[in-house]
């Protein structure tokens, strides 16, 4: 592994251990030239997926491009970095395992909002305003009534538990 410090091509490992989720093997090194450290992370990658975007291009998915979508989604939101990571995770995963080689914009941006419905109802709509290009606050307003059309029976549901 080359340092990202100095250039120098070849690392040192000195130490090795699972990430928190079990999903990636992280690894500290240290660069024998410069003598800079920095960690690594090893993650199974089950394909190459393709993202198809809406106007034909096609790129190669980027885990860091939806792991930084969620997270601006979630900026100063009460959820951790751990748990993003988890969904990150699970969406990668998900998307390895149920699609060939290339996958849509909107079958990842479906599928992001999906879950940040079941984590935070305001990154869900963060996230929504950009990936559906709300233009006025009538689509907001629209929006969100859909939102307490899906929250009233958990709510509901809730509150007969608690009686």
């Amino acid at each position: 592994m080359k340092c990202p410090f100095c250039g120098f091509d070849d690392t040192v490992v000195k130490d090795s251990r699972n990430s928190d989720d079990n999903t990636a093997i992280r690894r500290r090194r240290e660069c024998p030239e410069c003598g800079s450290r920095f960690t690594t992370f090893e993650r199974v990658q089950l394909r190459d997926l393709t993202v198809v975007k809406k106007n034909g291009e096609r790129t190669p998915f980027d885990r860091e491009k939806l792991f930084r979508s969620i997270s601006i989604a979630l900026r100063k939101r009460p959820v951790s970095a751990e748990r993003i990571e988890k969904v990150v995770n699970s969406l990668v995963r998900k998307f390895e395992s149920l699609y060939e080689n290339e996958i849509s914009t909107n079958e990842i941006g479906q599928a992001v909002m999906e879950s940040l419905s079941r984590l935070d109802h305001i990154a869900y709509i963060r996230f929504a305003s950009v990936y559906k290009d709300f233009k006025e606050v009538k689509d907001f307003e629209e929006f969100v009534k859909t939102i307490d059309e899906l929250v009233k029976p958990v709510l509901e549901h809730k509150e007969t538990e608690n009686e």
